[in-house]
């Protein structure tokens, strides 16, 4: 009997397993459930009557799992769904209305930008009808690698994003550009609102009192390891978007044609200082030449991107948080963890270079080593403006409250109530048999998504998903 087969009939006899199994369906199979225990109270607002109690005491084993959560498809498939699914709610919301925001939104001036790193060094890039970087004279650089590659790189050979020569590509500066991608992004916004506010003919402080610049952001990493971000950048009136009874319109001046001035110029401009790596002076850090700026309609209009394809296109992003020989999804503990990773000899570099500049003091805020697993990067993948949408946190809460009015068929009509919650942490994650059982769950709700969304596309005469 192998070593599976005993963790499958260990789990599948043990006390409570059919409850422990409901419990692993509802959450869909998370690979590292968390196990809390308490209460939760709903209450009465006027009288304090006690209306309804949930405890842990009455689910398998004593404790209640929850998903775990985790936006990366590399550590829970489940969870990374479903944080797509928000992901994508957060941003249409911020572009056709609902979820408190009002419809009126898709009428406000929209843009989807992308904005690029510069270059640190060339690298492999795919290029299926042309050689890669053809040099007729052939000849080598200073550290003896040729200068030029005749090859035709196909989509998914593995060194595209390569340097063509490692000691000539700036690994340092690399991941120092990644490490103030944030910053940059913020006086990026800051210059956006200086253009506008230069083009309405008031000073950046009075700007607000005429309109309000708000975004959704996702980084995205390239082959070669450098973050790009893409933006859906949009203009409200000066108190947001405003609600169904008073939405929040921007001035007639404010046009999407203005806004995509605004941003090409804030994008050329954008620029954050930091030291230079063993040369007395100061690095100018800027975004790259490359700036893509497209117009956002609602669905049929011109020619421009729709508001279900950018909420689509950012989704996707936001749970790729691990690539494959370059991006890690756990933080590294040691220099010696970087050399024994599943890592290309670039991912490495890479890793090392943050490795190696975070011991030293003017880099000491950037936390280089702690975000070396992200190749210098910090934060969060995907943010968003205070007033742009709805928030994860609404979205999450939302979902647990209906699941768990129709688990436990709870109407309480037209009363006004409230919830004292008490819980705490117990445990977490699988036992080897609970694995390959939760496994199966997980594998079985993707192919009941799969099924649903073939039926929607029959359905819809549609192929996007």
């Amino acid at each position: 009997m192998s070593r599976d087969d005993a963790a499958l009939i260990a789990t599948g006899t043990a006390p409570g397993f059919r409850e422990w199994l409901r419990q692993m369906e509802r959450i869909n199979g998370c690979a590292a459930p968390v196990y809390l225990v308490g209460h939760t109270i709903t209450r009465d607002v006027l009288t304090g009557a006690i209306l309804h109690v949930f405890s842990s005491a009455g689910q398998p084993r004593g404790r209640l799992a929850v998903a775990c959560g985790n936006r990366r498809a590399s550590r829970c498939r489940s969870c990374a769904w479903l944080h797509a699914g928000d992901t994508f709610q957060l941003v249409v919301s911020g572009l056709a209305g609902g979820k408190g925001v009002p419809a009126s939104v898709a009428g406000h001036p929209r843009a989807f930008v992308t904005l690029t790193a510069p270059s640190f060094g060339a690298v492999h890039r795919e290029c299926p009808g042309e050689p890669c970087h053809p040099r007729r004279g052939g000849g080598l650089c200073a550290h003896g690698a040729p200068v030029g590659c005749g090859a035709r790189h196909l989509d998914g050979d593995p060194v595209i994003g390569w340097p063509l020569c490692g000691g000539c590509y700036d690994y340092e500066r690399a991941v120092l550009w990644n490490g103030h991608a944030g910053p940059l992004w913020d006086d990026f916004a800051k210059r956006v609102r200086v253009a506008l506010a230069s083009v309405a003919g008031v000073s950046r402080s009075e700007l607000r009192a005429h309109v309000r610049l708000s975004f959704a952001k996702v980084a995205e990493y390239q082959r070669r390891g450098a973050v790009h971000l893409h933006a859906v950048v949009r203009l409200d009136g000066p108190d947001g978007p405003g609600t169904d009874e008073d939405p929040g319109l921007p001035p007639e001046w404010a046009t999407v044609g203005m806004l995509e001035a605004a941003v090409r110029s804030a994008a050329g401009a954008a620029l954050v200082h930091t030291t230079e790596p063993d040369v007395s002076g100061r690095l100018a850090l800027r975004f790259g030449a490359q700036v893509d700026v497209r117009p956002i309609t609602t669905a049929g209009e011109g020619s421009g991107l729709t508001d279900g394809a950018v909420a689509a296109y950012i989704a996707k992003y936001v749970t790729k948080g691990h690539i494959p020989g370059l991006v890690l999804d756990a933080r590294v503990p040691s220099e010696s963890h970087i050399e024994a990773a599943p890592l290309s000899d670039h991912g490495k570099a890479l890793m090392r270079a943050c490795w190696d500049l975070g011991e030293r003091e003017e880099y000491a805020g950037l936390r280089l080593r702690d975000w070396s697993f992200q190749l210098g990067f910090r934060g969060n993948i995907a943010t968003k403006s205070r007033l742009y949408s709805t928030t994860y946190g609404a979205l999450r809460d939302a979902r647990a409250t209906f699941r768990q009015a129709a688990a436990e068929g709870l109407d309480f009509g037209d009363r006004q109530t409230v919830t004292e919650s008490r819980w705490q942490f117990e445990d977490m994650g699988h036992t080897p048999g609970e694995a390959l059982f939760a496994a199966g769950v997980a594998l079985a709700a993707e192919g009941r998504r799969e099924a649903a969304r073939d039926a929607r596309d029959d359905l819809t005469g549609g192929g996007a998903g």
